[in-house]
């Protein structure tokens, strides 16, 4: 058995001995519901870590990730629906299906290619389930990624701008449609216009070859980096932002953009 199996019974044991009489009330206790708040907090932490390029924050994480992947699933074989091995074999058996270059006679002459035919054997499959060209983009998915998986898989059947500058051109269009919006005052069509903004600058994105959400989240990091640097430096001055002018903080805001 290899050291990675033997971590994985000796986990299984732990969550067994947690799950058992006697054991863990609060585990006890839990039930996929209540297990959900917890699965994607775990997947923030993670996702924290891996910005961070912190191994060891990673590494724990990634534990706590496959706890609760265990902990569910062995909720659900009380149930009679599934447990850890299925929910194992299953992505197991997909990933031999579809990497035929590796697992039978077909070849894959780059990682472009490779996706071709990952996207070729899926839509295989969704076809012969009836299923949409958008399936597998989650409904409760953050909206920003959301907006650039949809466009992603839409793009994949054709349906494309042809390049970046098509982007730009519609990102221009829509700035105007959303001005001619805020100028009419009408709520329901100024939400709709930053809407369609801000689905278009997700596909300019990807166009770009640019994760939005990885993008957004550096940008929020700057602002906060140097939205702090302004308050620190108005305490050394004995002020507080509520008592500063916009002149004074734009000044200590672009002595926070020239220290990087």
């Amino acid at each position: 058995m290899s050291r990675a199996a033997e971590a994985l019974d000796r986990l299984l044991d732990v969550l067994r001995q947690l799950l058992a009489g006697g054991g863990c009330p609060w585990d006890r206790a839990q039930s996929p519901s209540t297990l959900r708040p917890f699965l994607l907090e775990e997947t923030y932490e993670a996702l924290e870590g891996l910005d961070a390029d912190d191994p060891a924050s990673v590494c724990e994480e990634l534990g706590d990730l496959a706890y609760l992947i265990l902990f569910l699933s062995e909720l659900f074989s009380r149930r009679g629906a599934f447990d850890a091995a299925d929910v194992l074999d299953g992505i197991a058996a997909k990933l031999r299906r579809r990497h035929p270059w590796v697992f039978g006679d077909a070849t894959a002459a780059s990682p472009e290619d490779a996706l071709r035919q990952w996207e070729r054997l899926k839509s295989l499959e969704r076809d012969r389930r009836g299923a949409s060209v958008l399936e597998g983009v989650p409904e409760l998915l953050p909206a920003l990624p959301q907006a650039f998986r949809l466009a992603a898989k839409a793009a994949r059947v054709g349906f494309d701008w042809p390049d970046a500058a098509s982007v730009f051109a519609k990102m221009a269009e829509e700035t105007a449609e959303l001005r001619e919006a805020a100028q009419g005052g009408d709520p329901r069509r100024i939400e709709e216009e930053v809407g369609d903004l801000l689905f278009t600058a997700a596909n300019l994105a990807r166009k770009l070859d640019v994760d939005p959400e990885s993008a957004l989240r550096r940008t929020n990091a700057k602002f906060q980096k140097r939205f702090r640097h302004v308050e620190t430096r108005l305490r050394e001055m004995g002020k507080t932002p509520e008592q500063s002018t916009l002149e004074e903080m734009d000044a200590l805001w672009n002595e926070a953009k020239s220290l990087g």
